[in-house]
C-alpha cells in the first residue's frame, strides 16, 4: 500500500531533495544538482516565488521506504496575466512503479480541483527557468547543467497511461561550430553596427553587476510569449542571478546597446560544467567547487542560457551582432561545440537561427496537460 504524506518538517525537505540521488543512482546521464541549491529552491525562506504561489508536496513511502516524491504549484501571477486556472505538476520523481506514479499524479489533480482549477500541466516549475518537461527522445545523450529533466523513459508511458496529451514539445540544439564565423553573420553585423548598435564585452564579473536588474527588466518585457513564463519582480532576480552569476564566465556574456546607450538585447552562455556536476555529486565541498572549476577550464562546449532582443526590433539582426561577439570568445577559448539550451518547437525564429549552422535537434521533451 502506498502512503503520501505532505513535506511540511526540514527532516522531510531533506528527504524529498536527496531521493532523486536515490532513484538516479545508476542512471548513467543524469546530473546531480548541488544540494545546496535545491535548498535555495524549495525552502521556502530562500525561494521568493513562493511567495505568490500555492503549493504542495509530497512523499510517497511504499513498505516503510519513501520511493516518490511530487510537488504542485499554482502560479497565481502567471494565471491570472494568461487567463488560465493551471495547477502544475513538477519534480516528480519515482521508480518504475505504476502504483507509486499514479498516486502521485492523482494527488496533484485532487489539490489542484479542491483550489478550483480546471488544467493539470508539467512537468512546470515555478517558472520556464526552472526543469521543465520529461525527456522525449535523446536518452543516451548527456545532459547539461540548467536545462530541464533528465527523465526515465517510463516516465513518458506513465502519463500518456494517466490520460495526459502533449501540451507542449521542447528542443534541444547540438551546433558545430565553425573556425571562421559563416559570411552571412559577418555581413549582418556590420550592417547592424551601422545603424547604431554597438556590442558590449565584459572580462570581470564586477563589470556585468551593474545590467543585472537591466537584463532582467528586458526578460520581463520580452519573455510573455515563452510557455510557462511568469516575470521576476526584484527579489526574484536578485536570488536567482545570486545562483547562478558565480559560475559565469563574463567572456560568454554579450549585451547590445543602441544609439542612445539603451540596453536592447543580450544573450548569457557559459562552458559545459556537466562533468564538475557529476563528479561533484551534489556537494560543493570538500571538493566539488574545484571538480567544476576544472570542468570550466577543459570544456570543449558552450551552453546558451539566456538571450532576448526587444521586441520592436527582433528583425533588425542584432543575433547575427551578438553571435559573431560570441562565436570569437567560444574559438579563443577552445570550444567546438554550442548548445542551444530548450528551445520550444513554436519558436521558429530561434529554431531558424540555430537550423543555418551545421546542427542537429539531439534531445526533445515534452510539457503535458490534461482536464481536470
Amino acid at each position: 500500500m502506498i502512503h503520501l504524506r505532505e513535506v511540511n518538517t526540514y527532516k522531510d525537505l531533506r528527504t524529498f531533495i536527496k531521493l532523486p540521488y536515490k532513484i538516479h543512482k545508476n542512471h548513467k546521464e543524469w546530473l546531480p544538482p548541488l544540494i545546496s541549491d535545491e535548498f535555495k529552491v524549495f525552502d521556502k525562506r530562500k525561494n521568493h516565488s513562493f511567495e505568490h504561489c500555492d503549493t504542495i508536496m509530497y512523499l510517497a513511502t511504499k513498505n516503510g521506504e519513501v520511493v516518490g516524491r511530487i510537488m504542485g504549484i499554482i502560479n497565481h501571477a502567471y494565471n491570472k496575466g494568461n487567463n488560465e486556472k493551471n495547477v502544475r505538476f513538477c519534480y516528480l520523481e519515482c521508480y518504475d512503479d505504476a502504483e507509486v506514479f499514479d498516486t502521485l499524479i492523482e494527488a496533484i489533480e485532487v489539490w489542484g480541483k479542491e483550489k478550483n482549477m480546471v488544467n493539470i500541466v508539467g512537468p512546470l516549475g515555478f517558472s520556464d527557468k526552472d526543469p521543465q518537461g520529461f525527456l522525449l527522445e535523446g536518452f543516451d545523450d548527456p545532459m547539461t547543467v540548467m536545462v530541464t529533466n533528465c527523465s526515465f523513459k517510463y516516465m513518458i508511458s506513465h502519463t500518456q497511461r494517466n490520460g495526459y496529451q502533449k501540451k507542449i514539445d521542447l528542443f534541444q540544439y547540438r551546433v558545430r561550430l565553425e573556425e571562421k564565423t559563416p559570411e552571412i553573420y559577418l555581413k549582418i553585423a556590420e550592417r547592424v553596427k551601422s545603424r547604431g548598435f554597438k556590442i558590449v564585452e565584459f572580462t570581470k564579473s564586477t563589470e556585468i553587476k551593474p545590467y543585472v536588474q537591466t537584463v532582467f527588466d528586458l526578460i520581463n518585457e520580452t519573455y510573455t510569449d515563452i510557455y510557462g513564463f511568469a516575470p521576476l519582480d526584484e527579489t526574484e532576480a536578485k536570488e536567482f542571478s545570486s545562483r547562478f552569476l558565480p559560475l559565469l564566465n563574463p567572456n560568454y556574456i554579450k549585451l547590445v546597446k543602441d544609439k542612445n546607450d539603451v540596453v536592447v538585447a543580450f544573450v548569457v552562455a557559459m562552458p559545459n560544467i556537466s562533468k564538475g556536476f557529476k563528479k561533484a555529486n551534489g556537494r560543493i565541498l570538500p571538493f566539488g567547487f574545484f571538480h567544476i572549476i576544472r570542468a570550466l577550464k577543459t570544456a570543449n562546449q558552450l551552453d546558451m542560457l539566456l538571450g532576448c532582443v526587444k521586441q520592436n526590433i527582433r528583425n533588425f539582426g542584432l543575433d547575427a551582432l551578438m553571435a559573431v561577439a560570441l562565436f570569437d570568445s567560444a574559438r579563443k577559448g577552445g570550444l567546438t561545440i554550442m548548445d542551444s539550451h530548450v528551445t520550444m518547437e513554436g519558436n521558429t525564429q530561434m529554431r531558424a537561427t540555430y537550423e543555418r549552422m551545421n546542427h542537429e535537434i539531439y534531445k526533445k521533451y515534452r510539457i503535458f496537460e490534461k482536464a481536470l
